[in-house]
C-alpha cells in the first residue's frame, strides 16, 4: 500500500514495483498529486476519501491484507485519520510500516515543513558540495530525497521483511532523510584526514585537479577520476605533460588545473577521447539524459529504456535469478486499484459503499 506522495516515497514504490511488488497506491478523491511517470509506475490507483467511512474501511481492508505500507506524511497525520501504526499493526501484526519524512517522527523539527535542500544543509553534506570560496551548490535532490531518502527507506523495508521470516512480526521503519544523509556522509567522515575538508577543499568535491571536468573545443565536457597514481601516470603520458607538469602536490595543483584546462580546450570531448583511449586513464564524457540513454555501454546493457517519449531507467540492482522488470506505466487516478483491492480478497461490498468514479479503471497498463 502507497498513500500517494511526492519524492522518496514514490521513487521507493518504483523500486519495489520494479522487483515484482503488487502495489495499490491511495490517490485523495479528485486530487490526484502530479504523478511522474517514471517513478510512477508499476502499480494501480484507487481514489479514497480517507476522511469518510467508506473509504477509510476499504483503505483499513487493504492494509490489513497488505505486507508493507508506505506514506510521507509529516508525524501524526495517518494517526489522526485513524491509520497509524499502532492502529494498523493491531488489525495485521505482521505489517511493515514504513514512514518516510525529512526530519524524522521526533525530535525539534519533527513537524515542520522542509526539502531536500534543508535536510542535507542540516546534516553537512550541502556544505561540501561547491566550489573554493563559493556558495554551497545543490545537488539537485539526489543526495537527500533519493540517497538519503527513499534508498534507506527501501533498506528497512526489506531488512524488516527478512527480519519477518525469523519472528513473524512486523515493525514500524522511520526513515528520516537526515538519517540517511548523514549515513552517506561516513565515507567523508572517515577520511576527512586524506581528502580534505571543506568546500572546493575535497579532493572528491573538486580540489583535486585529477579529479573534476574540464571544458573541450565544442562547449562539452570531460570528467577525469584519475585518483591512483598508475591512472594518473597512463593519463599524464597520453596527455604529453613533462615530468614537471604532472606533479601532483599541493604547491602544484592550481598550475597543473591551468594547465589541463587549457590543454583539454585544444580538441573536442570526442577527439580527446579517440586520442586518449579509456583503458587506464579514468576519463569518461559528460552526457545529457538523452546522449547516456543512447551511450554504447548503457544501450548494451539495457540501463535506460524509453517508452512514449520518456527515459525510465531499468530495474536496479540485477538479480540473476529474479531479475527486475517494468511492470507497468504510471496509473491515473483510480485505475486497476479496485480490482487489486479484490485480488487481495478485498470485500466487493465495500467498495460498493464508495462513490463511482469517472477515471477509468480497467487496469495497469503494461510497458
Amino acid at each position: 500500500m502507497e498513500f500517494a506522495g511526492i519524492g522518496p516515497g514514490p521513487h521507493a514504490a518504483m523500486m519495489l514495483a520494479d522487483m515484482g511488488a503488487d502495489i495499490i497506491r491511495i490517490d485523495g478523491p479528485g486530487k490526484q498529486a502530479h504523478h511522474d511517470p517514471v517513478t510512477g509506475r508499476g502499480r494501480s490507483s484507487i481514489e479514497l476519501d480517507l476522511k469518510s467511512p467508506a473509504g477509510l474501511a476499504v483503505a483499513e481492508a487493504a492494509v490489513s491484507a497488505a505486507d508493507v505500507v508506505i506514506e510521507g506524511f509529516r508525524p501524526g497525520v495517518m494517526e489522526r485519520l485513524g491509520l497509524g501504526p499502532d492502529e494498523m499493526l493491531a488489525r495485521n501484526p505482521r505489517l511493515i510500516y514504513g514512514r518516510m519524512t525529512g526530519w524524522g517522527q521526533d525530535g525539534p523539527l519533527a513537524l515542520c515543513p522542509g526539502h531536500d535542500i534543508n535536510y542535507i544543509a542540516l546534516t553537512g553534506a550541502l556544505d561540501e558540495i561547491g566550489v573554493k570560496d563559493g556558495p554551497p551548490i545543490p545537488p539537485l535532490n539526489f543526495v537527500g530525497d533519493f540517497g538519503g531518502g527513499s534508498t534507506y527507506l527501501v533498506i528497512g523495508i526489506l531488512l524488516s521483511l527478512l527480519e519477518r521470516t525469523r519472528s513473524g512480526k512486523g515493525q514500524v521503519v522511520d526513515a528520516a532523510i537526515v538519517d540517511g544523509t548523514a549515513s552517506l556522509m561516513a565515507g567523508l567522515a572517515g577520511m576527512r584526514e586524506l581528502i580534505g575538508a571543506g568546500r572546493g577543499r575535497n579532493a572528491l568535491g573538486g580540489a583535486s585537479p585529477t579529479y573534476r571536468t574540464y571544458r573541450c573545443a565544442d562547449g562539452t565536457h570531460l570528467a577525469i577520476g584519475a585518483i591512483e597514481e598508475r591512472f594518473w601516470m597512463h593519463l599524464a603520458d597520453r596527455l604529453g605533460l613533462s615530468a614537471g607538469e604532472r606533479r601532483r602536490d599541493p604547491g602544484n595543483a592550481d598550475a597543473l588545473h591551468r594547465r589541463l584546462e587549457d590543454l583539454f580546450l585544444q580538441a573536442t570531448a570526442a577527439e580527446w577521447i579517440r586520442r586518449i583511449g579509456l583503458a587506464d586513464t579514468c576519463i569518461a564524457p559528460v552526457l545529457t539524459l538523452e546522449e547516456a540513454a543512447s551511450h554504447a555501454h548503457l544501450a548494451a546493457r539495457g540501463t535506460y529504456r524509453t517508452r512514449d517519449g520518456v527515459i525510465h531507467p531499468a530495474p536496479a540492482p540485477r538479480l540473476s535469478r529474479s531479475p527486475g522488470i517494468f511492470p507497468g506505466t504510471a496509473p491515473g487516478a483510480d485505475e486497476g486499484g479496485r480490482e487489486a483491492f479484490i485480488r487481495w480478497g478485498g470485500a466487493v461490498s465495500l467498495l460498493d459503499a464508495l462513490p463511482a468514479s469517472a477515471a477509468s479503471s480497467a487496469g495497469a497498463r503494461q510497458l
